[in-house]
């Protein structure tokens, strides 16, 4: 016997799994997320199957919604908008809004967890990618030296992809609120269209943020493993990963420039951990009434991306030997998403630490900044870490 439940009394479990089964039932587009430090879990769904697709990057005339960029721009990647038609919120610690009536007809958990896991399988697998050997990887890696050894590169970032199973009991409800639980600092997302596909991700990198008057960005580079009771006091950083830090942050700066804007905040460099992981950070601000650059988020963003963390710089250099050496299709990894104009604020962070879901398997990325300091066993030890962030959540709770 089924019974209704308001926001007040259901569990976020169910909460999650009658919002996707919803969106799935209707083969329509749908966003969750959970933003870094926040209580809050939300979710949109687009009743217009076809979503927005091919959007303008003009946030100021964008609905309130969810933007999905590629990479790049391609044939079959295009970006895609899911518009807020439905928005629900569930606060995590608990105090529900009392004027949000949330009526579900309660199923039981593994009833909708069995039928989002089978239209996921459903969902048949993209274009064939080769996963990335480690000896592959690691050539790439030193021609990518020789290149930056030879003037024709000052940091370029190769990616590659590692494939696991999902397992039988796969629960995607189940894995984005163990994310939430795990990485608290990083922007938890889980978004699906018939164009995008099923991806799950914890973002620690920021693109774009604007919210009243504010434009914020970030520089984020550099990693290693958090280790010990106190990793933020004990970390040491090496001269190639604070050079690589600081050619991010010198990519902002010039992006500056090219607009003629020199009022700004930098904060920063310093160390920040994201999913059991160390980064160095410098953060950016600008008061946009005082610059009297209201469009500010928009150029910025158009500017920014791909930036040098994900990227490399000089960019075109950067892109032309990505392109001429992965052996895969970066498809939405490494581009950007997040919500726009939801309540007044805009934040579009850095799709990393990310998995695909094609029928029976999760597609991970990772990417590692080579400067002519890179040693390349190392950088291929960093990619390992960067996909076992999703990789182990995925593992935990259902081994394959």
């Amino acid at each position: 016997m089924e019974t209704t439940n308001t926001i007040a009394d259901i569990t976020k479990e169910i909460f999650l799994e009658t919002l996707l089964s919803k969106a799935l039932d209707g083969h329509l587009p749908i966003a969750i997320w959970k933003k870094p430090k926040q209580p809050f879990i939300e979710v949109i769904i687009d009743e217009d199957k076809d979503g927005i697709q091919q959007p303008a990057i003009d946030l100021d005339n964008l609905p309130p919604g969810f933007m999905i960029h590629p990479f790049l721009l391609s044939a079959e990647h295009q970006p895609f908008f899911i518009k807020a038609s439905n928005h629900y919120r569930y606060n995590l610690k608990g105090e529900q809004s009392p004027d949000f009536d949330f009526s579900v007809s309660k199923k039981t958990g593994e009833d909708l967890t069995e039928k989002i896991r089978n239209t996921i399988r459903r969902f048949p697998s993209g274009k064939k990618h080769k996963v990335s050997a480690k000896s592959d990887f690691i050539q790439t890696v030193e021609k990518a030296i020789r290149a930056i050894q030879s003037g024709t590169l000052n940091k370029v970032v190769p990616a590659r992809l590692k494939k696991v199973r999902l397992s039988d009991t796969f629960d995607l409800a189940g894995t984005f609120l163990s994310l939430c639980e795990a990485y608290p600092n990083a922007f938890i997302n889980c978004f699906f269209s018939e164009s995008t596909g099923f991806w799950i991700g914890a973002s620690p990198e920021t693109l774009i943020q604007t919210k009243g008057d504010q434009f914020y960005t970030m520089a984020l580079a550099g990693t290693q493993k958090a280790k010990g009771d106190n990793p933020l006091k004990n970390v040491a950083w090496t001269q190639k990963e604070i050079e690589e830090q600081a050619l991010v942050s010198r990519y902002i700066v010039d992006c500056f420039k090219k607009i003629r804007l020199r009022e700004y905040l930098e904060l920063g460099p310093k160390t920040t951990i994201a999913g059991g992981l160390l980064h160095l950070k410098s953060e950016f601000v600008v008061d946009m009434k005082a610059t009297n650059f209201p469009q500010l988020g928009t150029v910025m963003l158009q500017l920014l991306h791909p930036t040098s963390a994900v990227c490399g710089m000089p960019k075109t250099a950067a892109l032309s030997f990505i392109q001429a050496n992965e052996t895969f299709d970066r498809s939405y990894f490494s581009g950007f998403i997040g919500p726009v104009n939801m309540e007044g604020e805009t934040a579009l962070y850095v799709n990393l630490r990310c998995a695909k879901l094609e029928n029976t398997e999760a597609l991970l990325f990772a990417g590692a900044g080579i400067t002519e300091d890179s040693i390349p066993s190392k950088e291929w030890e960093e990619t390992e870490m960067k996909c076992n962030i999703i990789a182990k959540i995925i593992k935990t709770k259902n081994p394959s």
